[in-house]
């Protein structure tokens, strides 16, 4: 007997579908974030970490001090704990989603920041958690703001373990900004994605650029080191402040910081070293490669010059007319902590707190400001005040002209609209979140002087304020615990450049 089938159908077939996570239908193009190149990156990152911990562990063992065994300690669990990271992801070195690359950037620096605050924790300062991860932190960020009061007698382990946070950092910052923030395209560093990978610019690959940059840091760390060991400090100042010095980090060994040495050719040198820290460091590849007039024409180092010896001559000229210093000591003072304010150093001389509403107000300023993209330095950063300065002039222009047409430029090219974009979110960003970072400072019982400072010396990672508590004879220890977490926060924000945090916290980020 025939069977009966539907037209078009010759048979019927039935299948039982088992529903799970990868049986879900999801839009085209909707990714799950990774997490085992993200825990894989981080596990490397870590275990670096701990090698580096052996370093103040051998020179508090020579020393003859018991904290060596803390940081044999905390070498050995860091370690661990990052081979075991590396080992249960099973995963290589491959490309990473753009997300990915996000939360890379974030945990890597976050838990280094941890890691780091271990050996501070457990040693013979006794340091609270609150302590030891804003040393911590503000280490690794190259901020240089410090709670350890009597760095005069604190043992040298701890000493040296500061500067290599800061020196990891320094070298963290750079090979970020140049391998990193121009691929994510924030905050207008897509400006220096085609100069810093093009094959006829330096160098073919983000690997290769990275690998020289940390060459030439290494050996111009050195060099550093032993031009201010010729100059009279000990040895073992010399490599601490050239770490920083070279990191523009602004830890020293030393309450008086760079005071403590009466030599002003110290001063003067350190001067220098923060200086060559601040510009970018793919111009000194070119340099190296024979390019000379790379560095003559960025307009980027030009400007930073420019402002820089501006400040220093009306700063010198204030301290002779309104202070009574002779010229020599006006100019020496003024250079030097001129520099290390702008450039996020925190290095100081003298307490410019006395120096009057002029330069301070004056002083204030230039926390913000920063130094070179693709250097050391913090703060806004030099271009995006050259950008931001070039897109108003344009649209003054264009009020003046309604029918002409007129581009902002930058070294001489026209900048692209959505890095013009990327600047002006940049800078709106920056303004909100020093305002609530203030705001939520004053909230924690500080007074204004101190909550604006702290504010602006947490999101520019600057280092000392302003005020007879966080200003350059104060100190950080004083502030309460809630206002250190607020100011520890507010120096990974603006370490990441902001969007790189921020971009984290919208539900989209995670839902792809």
């Amino acid at each position: 007997m025939p069977i009966w089938r539907p037209n078009g159908f010759s048979h019927f077939r039935f299948r039982v579908i088992f529903i799970g996570p990868e049986n879900i239908i999801r839009p085209k193009g909707l990714k799950m974030i990774k997490f085992r190149p993200v825990v894989f990156v981080t596990g490397i990152l870590l275990s670096i970490m701990a090698i580096a911990m052996i370093i103040p562990a051998i020179v508090d063992a020579a020393a003859g001090h018991p904290d060596w065994r803390v940081f044999a300690t905390s070498s050995a669990l860091s370690l661990s704990v990052g081979i075991s990271m590396v080992l249960a992801t099973n995963a290589t070195w491959t490309a990473f989603s753009l997300r990915e690359a996000f939360v890379i950037t974030n945990l890597a620096w976050l838990t280094i920041a941890i890691a780091g605050a271990v050996p501070l924790a457990f040693s013979e300062l006794e340091l609270s958690i609150t302590d030891a991860f804003f040393e911590s932190m503000s280490g690794i960020t190259t901020t240089g703001s410090t709670i350890i009061v009597g760095l005069d007698e604190t043992p040298p382990g701890i000493l040296l373990w500061r500067g290599i946070l800061q020196w990891l950092g320094g070298i963290g910052i750079i090979v970020m900004a140049v391998a990193i923030l121009p691929i994510l395209q924030v905050g207008g560093m897509q400006m220096f994605r085609v100069e810093a990978f093009e094959a006829d610019k330096v160098l073919p690959k983000a690997a290769q650029i990275a690998a020289a940059i940390a060459i030439f840091y290494v050996f111009i760390t050195i060099g550093a080191a032993i031009i201010l060991s010729l100059l009279g400090m000990s040895g073992f100042d010399a490599v601490v402040h050239a770490m920083t010095s070279i990191a523009t980090g602004g830890f020293s060994t030393y309450d008086a910081s760079i005071g403590h040495f009466e030599d002003p050719k110290i001063h003067w040198a350190i001067s220098g070293f923060m200086v060559l820290g601040s510009i970018p460091f793919i111009l000194y590849l070119r340099v190296i490669r024979g390019d000379f007039k790379s560095l003559i024409k960025d307009s980027q180092v030009k400007t930073f010059l420019i402002i820089l010896g501006l400040s220093i001559v009306l700063i010198t000229y204030w301290l002779v007319a309104d202070n009574g210093y002779s010229f020599a000591t006006a100019l020496r003072l003024s250079a030097f902590n001129v520099i290390s304010l702008m450039t996020g150093s925190g290095f100081t001389t003298a307490d410019y707190g006395l120096w009057g509403g002029f330069a301070l107000a004056l002083l204030f300023i230039l926390m913000f400001v920063g130094g070179c993209a693709g250097s050391t330095t913090c703060g806004i950063k030099i271009f995006r005040l050259q950008v931001l300065y070039s897109t108003a002039e344009a649209q003054l222009n264009r009020l003046i002209q309604p029918n002409g047409i007129f581009f902002p430029t930058y070294n001489g090219k026209p900048i692209p609209e959505n890095v013009s974009d990327s600047v002006m979110s940049f800078f709106f960003l920056f303004a909100v979140s020093f305002v609530l970072l203030a705001v939520g400072l004053g909230f924690s019982g500080l007074d204004f002087i101190t909550a604006v400072s702290g504010a602006a010396t947490a999101i520019a990672n600057v280092g000392p304020g302003l005020g007879e508590t966080i200003g350059p004879a104060g100190n950080f220890q004083p502030l309460p615990d809630s206002a250190k977490w607020l100011m520890s926060a507010g120096m990974l924000l603006g370490r990441l450049e902001l969007f790189t945090i921020m971009v984290m916290i919208l539900p989209r980020f995670w839902r792809g």
